[in-house]
């Protein structure tokens, strides 16, 4: 859920800023030097710090929940037991087929002690062959045999040759052919495994549980959270601010938070992370705020408000907003319409860089 946020920019000032004297009107009143501290209006949560959703890898009915809101889990615990009997019996076959490639690759496997068989046999023809073409050789020279009769025998020694290496290939394919089935069912086995290991939601790094997000006997699809899980010492303020107000927010800036569960209190922090995307959806950028104080109250997602201080200056010279016309005018006693340059404005206050001093008397415009 994405929290509607406001944002403005605000002077806080110390003492009061209206000069009033028994024989001035109530509409006068004349500029003030005063220390005035700038800073960026945002909202945000609470946010513990390194949070995860714990999330089904496999889909079904959650037979198993071994915790509860606010339990502190260790890492790797079994945290609940999804049942999904197909993951369970392709488990089961994957073994069973594993088991049968191991004897396939075996010297001792039917295909091989056949093809082996075979390779022999062949082997054992062309050593026959061989030693009838030597000794027709030594016959030829002699001529006691015809040409004839030796080429028959040398034509039986190369067909003899070409059936030996026809059967070396045959039972070499066969045993390359069994170890590749072996590596296949060897990782089809561990696929498998690990697809039934899923069954098994296991938390992935120690922390408390935030949220609880389903109940024993829902039925779960792949990627559904389970729960929110997060470091249960740290917890910081998630803030969201504006694109016009981003650009003078910085790192280590000084921010006061007030929490929605406790407005009569500030806690002070620093800004130590500005996320680097834009959220469309909020339509703002998330700014990371750390405590620097001790935080009592540490629920996750608590809404809160937070001053980012974003410039000081010791003596500035302002004036109360409702004297600042439109295109930067004010109503100067004795003078008339005067253009001034403003610096710092908030809903209250302008900051007046020139065109006025601390002797200006302004008037407010009645018809305002």
């Amino acid at each position: 859920m994405h929290l509607r946020t406001f944002f403005r920019t605000t002077l806080l000032l110390s003492g009061a800023l209206l000069w009033n004297s028994c024989s001035q009107k109530s509409n006068e009143t004349k500029p003030v030097r005063k220390p005035v501290t700038e800073t960026v209006f945002a909202s945000g949560i609470l946010v513990p710090d390194d949070k995860y959703n714990l999330t089904a890898q496999n889909e079904g009915y959650l037979v198993q929940l071994n915790f509860d809101e606010g339990d502190t889990l260790k890492a790797g615990k079994v945290l609940a037991v999804i049942e999904n009997k197909q993951n369970e019996a392709n488990a089961q076959s994957a073994e069973a087929l594993l088991s049968i490639a191991r004897v396939n690759v075996s010297p001792d496997a039917p295909s091989l002690k056949q093809a082996e068989a075979s390779k022999n046999l062949a082997e054992q023809k062309l050593k026959e062959d061989a030693l009838q073409l030597d000794r027709y050789k030594k016959l030829m020279a002699t001529n006691s045999v015809s040409k004839l009769e030796y080429e028959n025998v040398e034509l039986a020694y190369e067909n003899s040759k070409t059936a030996f290496q026809v059967q070396q290939e045959n039972y070499r394919q066969l045993q390359q052919q069994a170890e590749q089935q072996l590596i296949l069912q060897n990782n089809q086995k561990e696929v498998n495994g690990v697809l039934k290991n899923q069954n098994e939601i296991r938390a992935v790094v120690g922390g408390k549980v935030y949220k609880k997000l389903k109940q024993l006997g829902d039925y779960v699809r792949r990627g559904d959270v389970i729960a929110e899980i997060g470091d249960k010492s740290k917890i910081y303020a998630k803030l969201s601010v504006d694109e016009t107000n981003i650009k003078r927010v910085r790192l280590g800036q000084e921010v006061q938070v007030q929490l929605n569960t406790n407005k009569e209190k500030n806690y002070p922090g620093k800004v130590t992370e500005i996320y680097p995307a834009f959220d469309d959806q909020a339509q703002s950028f998330y700014v990371k705020v750390e405590f620097t104080s001790t935080l009592d109250f540490k629920i996750s997602g608590t809404q809160l408000q937070a001053n980012i201080i974003t410039g000081q200056k010791p003596d500035a010279l302002v004036i109360p907003r409702t004297y600042l016309g439109f295109g930067n005018k004010v109503n100067v006693k004795g003078k008339g319409i005067v253009v001034v340059t403003p610096g710092f404005i908030s809903d209250e206050w302008v900051e007046i860089i020139s065109g006025l001093d601390e002797q200006s008397v302004l008037v407010l415009d009645q018809n305002k």
